[in-house]
């Protein structure tokens, strides 16, 4: 089984179950975070126009509060990461903007998702340290997504009575509005 087949989605509920704190930072623990990493890039080489952005650890079904980002968003070569280990947003700032997101639990399906552009927060790195980041823009927008995740919200949730923001992408890496009605048929709304 390739690791992208431990991915769970929509409209498995376990999505919206809230996830809960890491005490201490095992074997166990890093092992998650490798197979998080790998659930990741797989998913990615099926998908020739997207970049594996993020995964949250109740993505592979693990209720952990533990979040893996691309360093580098630009690269499909670079394949490292940051772990953020009981992340918590510490403040909202700038202006709220909405932009497109898709989710590798949400299959197929892309929305426009109002966020700030810009948040504070606060984590653990997989070593324990404590670490601050003041991120914005897509960074921001990708931090506030994975930490939706961990608190049992997916971005559809944010835009379910928006009959206008869901959109499909094509073969060719262009985004199509979807019909409304055919966003209903595929269970991801609650």
């Amino acid at each position: 089984m390739a690791s992208r087949d431990i991915i769970i989605s929509l409209p498995n509920t376990h999505l919206h179950n809230k996830s809960e704190r890491v005490g201490v930072i095992t074997s166990q623990v890093r092992q998650i975070i490798e197979e998080m990493k790998g659930a990741t890039l797989d998913w990615e080489a099926t998908r020739p126009h997207e970049v594996g952005v993020a995964l949250a650890a109740i993505q592979i079904d693990k209720p952990l509060k533990i979040v893996v980002i691309r360093n580098n968003f630009d690269d499909k070569d670079d394949k490292s990461f940051s772990v953020f280990i009981n992340p918590e947003i510490t403040k909202l700032e700038g202006e709220i903007e909405e932009d497109y997101e898709g989710c590798l639990s949400v299959q197929d399906v892309y929305g426009k998702v109002p966020r700030y552009n810009k948040v504070r927060i606060r984590a653990l790195d997989e070593n324990g340290q404590q670490i601050r980041i003041k991120a914005d823009g897509f960074l921001a927008r990708v931090l506030q997504h994975e930490i939706d995740h961990i608190n049992g919200i997916t971005f559809v949730d944010h835009i379910k009575d928006n009959q206008g923001a869901f959109y499909q992408l094509t073969e060719d890496g262009k985004l199509v509005k979807l019909d409304y009605d055919k966003v209903k048929t595929t269970g991801i709304l609650r």
